[in-house]
């Protein structure tokens, strides 16, 4: 019999905060545990807040949800916190999981934060020793099946739990929310740091853990702009490097992710996906980090946490839901009332492409509303350059502000070409697509830039306009030339972020390139300039995946 671990004497670091998480996450899962079951289902399930000790004595705190009322041995769900939060992200979905279907669960908190010991190891092999721990733990403490393991989470406990089912081949199966697959790809894309979503991770690592020697050294590289001590240990943090791993260990892996994810982009998710030779499901839709599986974490009625139930449900406890035999790619468009669509295979939701040339933008006057066709045949031996070094109206938008607006309220980040100053950015669009179109897939730019400084940024964007120019931003990439030599072309060829969008009938395509953006770190300085053109030997262009 498992005994319940007394608090220890000493308040929590962050006690206020806690106690206030605490009272608010109980509320949640009182309502969870206290709405009568249908009489068919006559189970409950009881919480106990437990202190694993992990492989090198530190102490991680637990939620313990067991299912009573039903015999067992039963499936075992461990799920790692994600980053700056505790171990009460869960309870609502672990509270539904051990009463619908049974399951043991426990939920930790990952080491470094709150009332964990040990110091944030950004999901280093502590980490992951961690999670073998507390499966150690469940399976001498608590009714659970040895063979049949699960482990899930959201963001920072996606990735633990990727990078575990590599390392530990107990773990059968694996649900990843808003996960990474690649650090490197997720926090400098194009050797562009994405500075938002890094000052946000810094920051509440500060606020809400232990930062520890290797959050320390990556941060002070960061702030100095040396980004070799993030780059030394991405790989070994990163599910990519390990995909073999995981599928000479059979695991069954769930993705869940959104398309405007500010901090691990969807893209990267997909080609991980593909490489992935197990059973497997790839789920994508409207929101941005989190903000698609929040909700679901505290018990509400959530599609993707309801997939994750079904996913269990098969892989570990053989239920025949379909599970394996539907499609396992579904995608929801990012825009518009579009429903899920279901694909054999990621390259699937691609039907056919579009070649988009770029032909030279026009110059009149001051340049108002200066700009250049996309058409289908090469446009070559132009060149048109623009300053550097201030931001235009054409932006990317802040982090888990712009994707919530896009998936609670159908608001994307919006453009009025006219407004773009044409002497910092070129502007091309296409002719109207009459019947509408829905791009469906990885769009890819290509064209020659000539910087006039050896570090240089631009940003490409992709825009769904009106015929007066007012319109949505569908996908964008940033791209940063490092070391490159002044005055000398530089072909670039880059793809944009993955996406599904609906363009309306009437509406154009319209492609922006310009030199800042919020969102990122930007190496383009005021008074340099740079400059785009199409070489014969490797024309401007943009390819448009469509459905």
């Amino acid at each position: 019999m498992r005994s319940k671990t007394p608090r220890a004497a000493e308040a929590p670091r962050h006690g206020r905060l806690v106690r206030l998480l605490s009272g608010a996450a109980a509320a949640v899962l009182a309502s969870v545990l206290l709405t009568p079951a249908p009489a068919a289902a006559a189970i409950g399930a009881t919480v106990s807040r437990e202190t694993i000790t992990s492989h090198d004595g530190t102490r991680l705190q637990a939620k313990v949800i067991t299912p009573t009322g039903t015999e067992g041995p039963h499936p075992l769900l461990v799920m790692p916190s994600a980053w700056g939060t505790n171990n009460l992200l869960y309870v609502g979905a672990g509270a539904k999981l051990a009463l619908e279907s049974g399951y043991q669960v426990v939920t930790y908190t990952s080491r470094g934060f709150y009332d964990s010991g040990g110091e944030i190891e950004i999901a280093g092999p502590e980490d992951r020793a961690d999670a073998s721990a507390v499966i150690d733990w469940a399976l001498e403490n608590t009714d659970a099946d040895p063979e049949k393991i699960g482990m899930a989470g959201i963001s920072y406990g996606a990735g633990i739990s990727l990078l575990t089912a590599a390392e530990d081949d107990r773990v059968k199966a694996v649900a990843a929310l808003s996960g990474w697959a690649d650090l490197e790809v997720s926090l400098l894309p194009n050797q562009t740091a994405t500075a938002q979503s890094i000052e946000v991770l810094l920051f509440s690592g500060g606020l809400l853990g232990n930062k520890g020697e290797t959050l320390t050294r990556v941060e002070e590289g960061y702030r100095s702009g040396d980004f070799g001590p993030a780059l030394e240990i991405a790989p070994d943090r990163s599910a990519a490097t390990k995909v073999d791993r995981i599928n000479d260990n059979g695991t069954a892996v769930m993705i869940g992710h959104a398309w405007n994810d500010g901090f691990f982009p969807a893209g990267h998710l997909a080609d991980f996906y593909e490489e992935l030779e197990g059973p497997k499901r790839l789920m994508l839709a409207p929101g941005d980090h989190a903000t698609r599986d929040a909700f679901g974490a505290l018990g509400l009625p959530d599609e993707v946490w309801a997939s994750v139930g079904d996913w269990f449900d098969h892989h570990l406890r053989g239920e025949a839901n379909g599970v394996d035999t539907e499609d396992p790619v579904h995608v929801k468009p990012n825009n518009g009332r579009g429903g899920w669509t279901s694909h054999a295979d990621w390259p699937s939701v691609t039907g056919s492409t579009q070649d988009l040339y770029l032909d030279r933008p026009s110059t009149s006057w001051l340049r108002w509303q200066s700009q250049g066709a996309m058409g289908a045949e090469p446009a070559t031996g132009w060149n048109y350059g623009f300053r550097t070094g201030v931001n235009t109206a054409a932006e990317s938008g802040t982090v888990l502000l712009s994707g919530a607006l896009q998936q609670f309220f159908d608001v994307p980040t919006g453009v009025r070409l006219p407004l773009i100053d044409r002497y910092r950015a070129a502007v091309w669009t296409s002719e109207p697509y009459p019947n509408g179109a829905r791009v469906a897939g990885t769009p890819e730019a290509t064209f020659t830039v000539t910087p006039t400084t050896e570090d240089q940024s631009v940003f490409v964007y992709l825009f769904a306009v009106d015929g007066n120019g007012t319109g949505a931003l569908v996908s964008h990439a940033p791209y940063t030339l490092r070391g490159a030599t002044p005055g000398e072309p530089v072909t670039v060829t880059t793809e944009l972020g993955s996406v599904v969008w609906d363009v309306p009938a009437g509406h154009r395509l319209a492609v922006v390139v310009d030199s800042r953006d919020a969102r990122y770190q930007n190496e383009s300085e005021i008074g340099d300039r740079v400059t785009v053109s199409s070489p014969e030997e490797e024309p401007s262009r943009i390819t448009i995946p469509l459905a």
